[in-house]
C-alpha cells in the first residue's frame, strides 16, 4: 500500500484515531496560532481532515489549504463548510510538486508530515522555494524518537503499516530544517506519547 492510499483509505476515521495521541494537540494549535496571527498568503500542505486549518484561518487574511489525498480534501472541505470558514482555498497538491510559483507565500505551514516525507531534503526545498524572503515554516512534527515511550510506540505503530519514513528527536528535527536554508526562531518540545516539537523558522 502506497502512502497516498493508506491516507485515502484513512481520512473518514483519521480523527478518531489519533485521539489517542492528542496530548500535545493543543499547546500546538496555540503555537501555531500566535505564528500566524494576522498573516496574509498562507499555504498549508498535508492539512488532512484541517485540525489546524480550522484553528488558523480564523486568525490570518486567506489561505491556501493542500493534501495529496482526495479522500483528505473531501473530509477539510466538508469540515471548512459546516464551520463557516469561507477564507480557505482547498486544492490537492503534492508537497513536493507545489503548483505555485516561487515566493508566493508568507507562511507555510506543514504539520506531522516531515516524518512522512520519503525525500526530506527535496520536501523542505519545495517548502522554501514558495516561501518569500523571510517567510516563516511552521514545522510541528512528532518526535518518533524523542523518548523511549515514543520510540516503542513508533515501531508498533508501524506493524499497522503506518507510512514513516524516519523517526526524528528534538537536535535532528532542528538540524534538518536548518540545513535546508532556515533559521529556527521557536523551538518547544510539546510533551505526549509522541512528543511535538513546534517549529517556527525563517528562510535565510
Amino acid at each position: 500500500m502506497t502512502g497516498q492510499q493508506y491516507w485515502e483509505r484513512h481520512a473518514k476515521r483519521y480523527d478518531r484515531s489519533t485521539r489517542l495521541l492528542a496530548k500535545p494537540v493543543p499547546r500546538m494549535l496555540e503555537l501555531a496560532v500566535a505564528s500566524t496571527r494576522g498573516r496574509d498568503d498562507v499555504l498549508e500542505v498535508a492539512a488532512g481532515t484541517g485540525l489546524l486549518t480550522t484553528a488558523i484561518a480564523p486568525v490570518v487574511i486567506s489561505m491556501v489549504a493542500t493534501d495529496y489525498a482526495p479522500a483528505m480534501i473531501t473530509e477539510l472541505e466538508a469540515r471548512l463548510h459546516s464551520e463557516g470558514i469561507e477564507n480557505v482555498t482547498c486544492q490537492q497538491a503534492d508537497i513536493d510538486a507545489l503548483p505555485f510559483p516561487d515566493r508566493t507565500f508568507d507562511v507555510v505551514i506543514a504539520a506531522n508530515v516531515l516524518h512522512l516525507v520519503p525525500d526530506l531534503v527535496r520536501s523542505l526545498a519545495s517548502l522554501r522555494r514558495v516561501l518569500r524572503p523571510d517567510g516563516h515554516l511552521i514545522a510541528p512534527t512528532y518526535l518518533h524518537r524523542e523518548t523511549f515511550g515514543a520510540s516503542l510506540l513508533s515501531r508498533l505503530l508501524a506493524l499497522t503499516g503506518f507510512p514513516g519514513s524516519r523517526r526524528f528527536d528534538s537536535a535532528t528535527l532542528r538540524a534538518a530544517i536548518e540545513a535546508a536554508g532556515f533559521r529556527v526562531d521557536v523551538f518547544e518540545r510539546i510533551p505526549g506519547p509522541f512528543p511535538i516539537g513546534f517549529v517556527d523558522a525563517v528562510v535565510v
